[in-house]
């Protein structure tokens, strides 16, 4: 047994790397809309509002995945010829 067997990501981890991980995400937002629109006014206002939006999309992206029963993508790739 290797040392990647026993290792397991604690909790306190995952949590801050989903934290920086939705931080880098945003401040990417802010500079690609500050590149495209030349403004940073616009870029602070698509930053302002991003996390939410994304917020709610991902609750509903999540939703709309527990309509899909448990195993139809693996049946799915399974029946392509």
């Amino acid at each position: 047994m290797n040392e990647n067997d026993t290792f397991k990501e604690s909790r306190l981890r995952s949590v801050l790397k989903a934290i920086t991980y939705r931080i880098v995400g945003t401040l990417t937002t802010g500079l690609l809309a500050y590149v495209i629109t030349g403004d940073f006014r616009v870029s602070l206002t698509i930053v302002a509002f991003e996390p939410l939006v994304k917020t709610f999309v991902y609750y509903a992206h999540e939703r709309i995945w527990q309509q899909v029963p448990r195993g139809t993508v693996r049946r799915l790739l399974r029946s392509e010829p």
